[in-house]
């Protein structure tokens, strides 16, 4: 080869590594690095997560509890005084009884006294269910003074002689309160139907109404009606009943009532009892029993005998057996406003020798009044 042609062949050669190394510059300028992190930026960053770290949960949201509104408790009812008392006995007798009164009253005040006068007077007294020897002493009194002594005024004479006959002089105060800081026990006694249940949650509104703190033994556990009838009356004057199952013991009831009371220190216990069982004689064993299991705790300081006053006769014989059995210190004469046998009154005291310390008056929860024989006769004579 010629050296002119291997001139031209190097030179060539030259031109075509010019031009690559030229390209190469162009493409390597179109191409930048990624930016190195700047280790002075103000932005944290969140490192990355580590996958044998534990997972953290968040809490849950917190459940807001709907607020319960407590039912407010009753409202206890304020049972009436003595004084408010003894003003509607008045009222009620005066209505009911006022016929008797006005029919003697009407009879004594005519012009002459004959014996007719004095056979219609003594049948008033007997149909009034005041008895035959009862009956027959105040006649006697009215022939003495209006008669023979000639005492002027037959209202004033009437109403002495009878006062005088229901005997103002008895002993009529409950026996409420013990001694030596046990409690006054009343048992309540008496047939279903004379209202004895009722009259104990009325006897414990009196004693509430005197401050007297209370509690009531459901001990007729052979009628449920009379336990939740009794629980009833002691809710609407706060006061506690204590009760058992029905057809316990009514002695178990009746001696946990009254340790009940003793260790709360409260004033007064009052126990119903049952009014009616197979025969007569098991009703008096049972009583009986009550009572002496009672008064291994606390003396009995009151015995209430119920009875209906418009039974007469009827409660005259229930009130006899009763004494029997438990020795009776007191009467409560329920129905008295409905009837016109007052003179009921005279005859029970005169058998039982026990004077009627309370009257039912009505069927209002204050309807039971303490016995006052000057309002009766007053009553009595309109």
């Amino acid at each position: 080869m010629s050296s002119v042609a291997l001139l031209i062949l190097i030179i060539a050669l030259a031109g075509v590594a010019l031009v690559a190394v030229v390209v190469g510059l162009v493409v390597a300028g179109r191409r930048k690095p990624a930016p190195l992190p700047d280790t002075h930026s103000d932005v944290l960053t969140t490192p990355p997560a580590d996958p044998a770290a534990p997972t953290e949960l968040s809490a849950p949201p917190a459940t807001i509890e709907p607020e319960v509104e407590e039912p407010a408790a009753p409202e206890l009812e304020r049972p009436e005084g003595t004084a408010s008392r003894l003003v509607r006995l008045r009222q009620r007798l005066a209505g009911s009884q006022g016929t008797l009164g006005r029919g003697l009253l009407a009879l004594l005040s005519r012009d002459r006294l004959d014996e007719d006068t004095w056979e219609s007077i003594e049948d008033t007294l007997l149909t009034a269910d005041i008895g035959v020897a009862p009956t027959q002493e105040l006649v006697e009194r009215l022939r003495t003074r209006l008669r023979v002594e000639g005492e002027g005024d037959p209202r004033t004479v009437l109403r002495e002689e009878l006062v005088a006959l229901v005997d103002p002089d008895l002993d009529r105060r409950l026996q409420v309160s013990g001694e030596d800081g046990a409690p006054g026990v009343v048992l309540v006694v008496g047939v279903n139907g004379a209202g004895k249940t009722t009259t104990v949650g009325k006897i414990a509104r009196i004693l509430v109404a005197e401050d007297r703190s209370v509690v009531l033994g459901a001990a007729d556990t052979f009628r449920a009606a009379a336990v939740e009838q009794l629980a009833t009356w002691g809710e609407r004057v706060g006061v506690d009943v204590v009760r058992g199952e029905e057809g316990a013991d009514p002695a178990s009831v009746a001696f946990r009532a009254v340790q009940s009371g003793t260790e709360r220190g409260v004033d007064t216990v009052l126990v119903d009892t049952a009014g009616r069982l197979q025969n007569k004689q098991g009703l008096m064993d049972e009583l009986g029993k009550v009572k002496r299991v009672i008064e291994k705790q606390a003396p009995v300081t009151e015995v209430l005998l119920v009875l209906d006053a418009t039974t007469g006769q009827n409660g005259l014989i229930q009130a006899r057996v009763f004494s029997e059995a438990v020795a009776v210190s007191g009467i409560v004469l329920t129905k008295l406003d409905g009837s016109a046998k007052g003179g009921i009154v005279v005859q029970v005291q005169r058998e039982l020798g026990v004077p009627v310390k309370l009257v039912g008056l009505g069927e209002g929860p204050d309807d039971l009044a303490p016995f006052d024989a000057g309002a009766f006769v007053d009553a009595l004579l309109g």
